[in-house]
C-alpha cells in the first residue's frame, strides 16, 4: 500500500503509526495532528528507528495539512479529547462527534476510498458519528475495540493460568466498555476449553477485570492505555493491507445480525481488503443473548444522545 494516514498524534496515534511503521505495512505513513509541531516530531523520532529496527516506511508528521494525506488507503481515527472531571457523557459525546464529523470529511475529501477505522470515544458512537459524515458504505467504516478488549482478556487468563498468551484463543462481543460481553464458552487454550482449567468464579473475575481494563489503567497512570490499544489498530490495518481475511472482534454496522438492527457494535467478523467482508453470526446461549441485548440498549442510549445533536 502506498499511504497510510493516522489522525492525532497522541500516545494512541503515535503508537499506532509506529507500530504500522514497523510492520513495514505502507511506502508511506502520515500522521497529522492540530498541535503545531507535536506530529512532525513524533513522526521523526519514529522515522530515526528505521535502521535499528529495520523497516522501510517512511514517517512523515504534519500540522492539520489534509492535502498531504491524499490518497490513503486506510485511515486511522484516534482524535478527541479524554473525559476530563465534571465533564458529563452527554458533554464528551458532543464535543468528540464535533471533531470526528470534522475530521471524518476531511479524510473522505482527500481520500475518498479509504477504509476508515475509529478509535475515538466514546468508541460505538464515534464509529456511528464517523460513518454518518463519510457518506461510505458501512463496510470501509468501523470502529478498534474488541481487539484491545481480547488482548486484556488473553493477558489475564495467560496470568491465572501460567501459560503462554499465544495458545489462548477467545472471544468477545458488544459495546466498549462495562457492558461488552467476554464469551468463555468460546475460550480455549490450544482447543481446551478454559471451562476445563479455571472455576467458574475465577473466569468471572478475570471477565470482570476485562470490562474494567481501561479504567484499571487510567487508575494507575492517571491516563488512558495507548501500548495495546496502538498495536490492536495496527493489527487490523495489517489484516487489510495484507488481505488476511482475519477473524477479529470489530465494531461493525448491524443490519439484522443477532436480531439488531442500525446500530454499530462489536461483532466477529472477517477484515480483508475491503474491509468488514462478512459479520460472522456465532450461537449464543439465552444468557449471552441477554448480556448483549443490554449492550447493545446502552449503546442505541448513547447513540441518541447523537442523533439529538442533530449534528448530520
Amino acid at each position: 500500500m502506498n499511504k497510510i494516514t493516522v489522525i492525532g498524534a497522541g500516545n494512541v496515534g503515535a503508537t499506532t503509526a509506529n507500530v504500522i511503521a514497523q510492520k513495514d505495512l505502507a511506502r508511506e505513513v502520515v500522521l497529522l495532528d492540530i498541535k503545531e509541531g507535536l506530529a512532525e516530531g513524533k513522526a521523526l523520532d519514529i522515522w530515526q528507528t528505521s535502521s535499528i529496527l529495520h523497516f522501510n516506511t517512511r514517517v512523515t508528521g504534519v500540522t492539520n495539512d489534509y492535502l498531504k494525506t491524499k490518497g490513503s488507503g486506510v485511515v486511522v481515527i484516534t482524535s478527541g479529547l479524554p473525559r476530563k472531571p465534571g465533564m458529563s457523557r452527554d458533554d464528551l459525546i458532543k464535543t468528540n462527534a464535533g471533531i470526528v464529523k470534522e475530521v471524518t470529511e476531511q479524510v473522505v475529501k482527500y481520500s475518498p476510498d479509504a477504509i476508515i477505522i475509529v478509535v475515538s470515544n466514546p468508541l460505538d458512537v464515534m464509529t456511528y458519528a464517523a460513518y454518518q459524515a463519510a457518506n461510505k458504505a458501512p463496510n470501509k467504516v468501523f470502529g478498534m475495540a474488541g481487539i484491545l478488549d481480547t488482548g486484556r482478556y488473553k493477558a489475564f487468563l495467560a496470568d491465572a493460568l501460567d501459560v503462554s498468551p499465544e495458545d489462548i484463543h477467545a472471544m468477545l462481543m458488544g459495546g466498549h466498555g462495562d457492558t461488552m460481553v467476554p464469551l468463555p464458552r468460546y475460550t480455549s487454550i490450544n482447543g481446551i476449553p478454559v471451562t476445563e482449567l479455571l472455576g467458574p468464579e475465577v473466569i468471572e473475575k478475570i471477565v470482570d477485570r476485562t470490562r474494567k481494563g481501561g479504567g484499571e489503567l487510567v487508575r494507575l497512570m492517571g491516563t488512558s492505555a495507548w501500548y495495546a490499544p496502538g498495536a490492536a489498530v495496527a493489527q487490523m490495518v495489517e489484516a487489510i493491507v495484507d488481505d488476511q481475511k482475519r477473524i477479529f472482534p470489530v465494531c461493525a454496522m448491524l443490519k439484522g445480525e443477532y436480531g439488531l438492527k442500525n446500530l454499530y457494535l462489536g461483532v466477529p467478523v472477517k477484515l480483508g481488503k475491503e474491509g468488514v467482508e462478512e459479520i460472522i453470526e456465532i450461537s449464543l446461549n439465552e444468557e449471552e443473548k441477554k448480556l448483549l441485548k443490554t449492550s447493545a440498549e446502552s449503546v442505541k442510549d448513547v447513540m441518541k444522545v447523537l442523533d439529538d445533536m442533530k449534528l448530520f
